[in-house]
């Protein structure tokens, strides 16, 4: 199951997607957390130290290797080098799976130990001194969109994404990668802003769209909140002492975390797990092919010098049962 966590910069949205990525690793199942924000602090939030952090390997600079790979054997892909951030996968091409071990993982994941629990742990790279003034930050999260491109995930199985700040997904179609996207909004104007841009943007594509209320301290957060957001509003979280411990470097074992707190995670869980029996795999593959072809109409046919269209196999739809070259 794919999660994305959004939000307004300040919301909270990695501190929940780490609580939520510590509730799933303390269940024992298996789990891949992506860091997909250029402000790299989600190794942080599931307790590596700076150090740590600093060396994990961004996957924004290993994205040759991702695409030879990815490519497998797709007749379609002659070369990696026509590869783009939203090139779909075809037939031939190789597909990463949550349990499995690859060269993907091999070189871009680290397992981070949680509570006697592992997780696969994923950055996009921040920015460098090299990239300011002449990079996107896109050219760094393409890597996960390719990923996101060619996973296939199953029940009980979860990827976790910690998305970049405010409504900056829309400018790829990485929102769409998601069976349920968590919006996490304070119980202010500004807080519930995003999830507007968010819930109308998303309106055409069928995102399942769900509201994390953050920083909620009483009844009139609460009432504010559900006046703004209405049924989206799946679950409240109010004051921590476990998070402010975490934050110092200190926490408590996370069986420890405030019961309020973690029946707000058992609630998200939940959610999730619903979201199973509504996959619709060929919707999946059509807006990946979708976006594209949009871009390489903008930009990607420019750049390369292909008719990236040629890229699409007609055929193939990507889902649980589809084998893949080893």
């Amino acid at each position: 199951m794919k999660i994305a966590f959004v939000g307004k910069g300040g919301s909270g949205k990695t501190t929940l997607s780490s609580l939520f990525v510590r509730h799933l690793a303390a269940t024992g199942a298996p789990v891949v957390a992506i860091d997909a924000d250029i402000n790299q602090h989600l190794g942080a939030a599931l307790g590596l130290d700076e150090a740590d952090a600093a060396t994990l390997p961004a996957m924004g600079e290993r994205l040759p290797l991702i695409k030879e790979y990815l490519r497998g054997t797709n007749p379609r892909l002659p070369s990696a080098d026509t590869m783009i951030k939203t090139t779909p996968p075809g037939e031939g091409s190789r597909l990463l799976r949550v349990r499995e071990d690859n060269p993907v993982y091999d070189a871009c994941a680290r397992p981070v130990e949680l509570d006697g629990g592992a997780v696969r742990l994923m950055v996009t790279g921040p920015f460098t001194d090299a990239d300011l003034g002449v990079a996107c930050y896109h050219s760094k999260t393409g890597a996960v969109e390719l990923c996101l491109n060619h996973l296939v995930d199953g029940r009980d199985e979860y990827v976790v994404v910690d998305m970049t700040a405010g409504s900056d997904s829309f400018a790829s179609g990485m929102f769409t990668r998601f069976d349920i996207t968590f919006l996490v909004a304070e119980p202010t104007r500004k807080g519930v802003s995003v999830y507007r841009q968010y819930k109308e943007y998303a309106r055409d594509f069928g995102v399942t769209l769900k509201v994390v209320g953050n920083k909620v301290q009483g009844k009139d957060d609460l009432d504010f909140l559900r006046d703004e957001v209405g049924e989206d509003l799946l679950v409240t979280v109010g004051h921590s002492d476990w998070v402010r411990a975490m934050e110092k470097g200190r926490p408590p074992r996370f069986e420890l975390l405030e019961e309020a707190n973690g029946r707000a995670l058992r609630a998200l869980h939940t959610a999730v797990d619903a979201t199973y029996e509504r996959r619709d795999w060929a919707r999946y593959t059509e807006q990946m092919v979708h976006f594209h072809l949009r871009n390489a109409r903008s930009w990607g046919n420019e750049r390369t010098g292909e008719d990236l269209a040629a890229q699409v196999d007609p055929g193939f739809v990507l889902g649980e049962e589809v084998t893949a070259p080893a």
